[in-house]
């Protein structure tokens, strides 16, 4: 074999090599067989600041004659607090500021105010259309909250995990689940009138530990999870079909029929981590799929989203598995700094960027090398 030929062999193999798939799950992660393109994970036991992590505080005031309740909502940044775990290597235990660690949404009480002060917030990305949905929470033990865990784009497109705690006692332990609707609107914002309302008795107390709840979206239903284990699905017209994004919230209104309350001192609401895998409506990111993912049936090319066999209460059980975590397996994914790997927004971009950056490089030195033999 001749110099030329030899080194032009050797040349291709390097570009066929760049062509393959750098990283797994280059072209997305499955849950029960559905793949999804996209990702976003926080760990919240390992993050110090809000900032960069994805998720944005809401701040927002509903007056008492508006809030369908005899007080008002009012919704500020103070109200969320981060409180991580002392050490970087635990997975469970006390926060650096003492209490469950995790981040911290706090309902008070509104002392002569007629407002309740309250903590909610929604990630960056408004993009989330059908998906898997997961957050560890601790919810309160103090009566008079609506904890939520939530996926939102309007108040007539809304799936929700709610919980009411003072439904909490030692024979109930219930979850409701609901799809807002225009149904929901017409009933007097009561989707407990419609047919996309159910309510879930747990066999655990959501305020003695972190549990794991989860909704899994289809463009025709909509199943429920707790900790793993199927609860309820719900179908028909209230399943939303548009993109929105995902929220975590504890409020209270004085509502006699909901939330009850306000609470008599602070009720704390506790998330250890939210995870989420879904499509995006976004077309640039539907293009940078199409661009990453070159052969869907390449080995690793999917990766299966591992699902939680205990609740996550323990050192063990509470160390789950994150792709943002790992290496290599979150490619052009937008990521956050809330994670103990400090892994910033868009740094995973970088493999894709390197592959086409070489393949093109290795052609244009094939190419000079020929034309300096010959």
């Amino acid at each position: 074999m001749s110099l030329l030929t030899r080194s032009i062999s050797l040349l291709s193999t390097a570009i066929v090599f760049a062509t393959f798939a750098w990283a797994d799950c280059e072209c997305g992660y499955t849950v029960n067989g559905t793949l999804y393109t996209d990702l976003t994970e926080t760990d919240f036991l390992h993050t110090k600041s809000l900032n960069e992590s994805g998720w944005i505080p809401q701040v927002y005031a509903v007056e008492r004659e508006t809030s369908r309740g005899p007080f008002g909502k009012d919704a500020s940044a103070k109200q969320i607090v981060t409180n991580p775990l002392k050490s970087r290597f635990d997975w469970a235990g006390d926060g650096v500021n003492g209490g469950d660690a995790g981040l911290q949404i706090i309902t008070s009480n509104p002392g002569k105010s007629e407002m309740v002060p309250m903590g909610e917030m929604g990630t960056n990305r408004t993009d989330m259309l059908y998906g898997s949905f997961r957050a560890a929470i601790k919810l309160t033990g103090q009566e008079g909250t609506c904890g939520a865990f939530f996926w939102y784009l309007d108040d007539s497109r809304e799936i929700d995990m709610e919980f009411l705690s003072s439904q909490f006692n030692e024979t109930s332990h219930p979850v409701n689940l609901v799809l807002q609707s225009q149904a929901s609107i017409d009933a007097g914002y009561d989707a407990g009138n419609t047919n996309a309302f159910q309510t879930h008795q747990l066999p655990f107390d959501p305020s003695e530990g972190f549990n794991e709840y989860r909704f899994d979206w289809f463009e025709d239903r909509v199943d429920f999870y707790a900790n793993g284990v199927f609860l309820k699905s719900m179908s028909g017209e209230s399943v939303p079909k548009d993109p929105g994004h995902l929220m975590l919230s504890q409020w209270s209104n004085g509502d006699p029929k909901w939330s009850g309350g306000p609470p008599t001192q602070d009720a704390v609401m506790t998330v250890s981590y939210v995870k989420g895998y879904f499509n995006s409506s976004d077309t640039q990111r539907q293009s940078d799929w199409e661009n990453r993912c070159k052969d869907i049936n390449a080995p690793n090319a999917t990766c299966e989203v591992p699902e939680i066999t205990a609740p996550p209460q323990t050192n063990e059980t509470a160390n789950t598995f994150f792709f943002s975590q790992q290496q290599n397996m979150t490619v052009n994914q937008t990521l956050s700094r809330g994670n103990p790997n400090t892994i910033e927004s868009g740094a995973c971009s970088i493999h894709a960027s390197v592959q086409s950056i070489l393949t093109a490089a290795l052609l244009s030195s094939l190419v000079l090398f020929v034309n300096w033999c010959s």
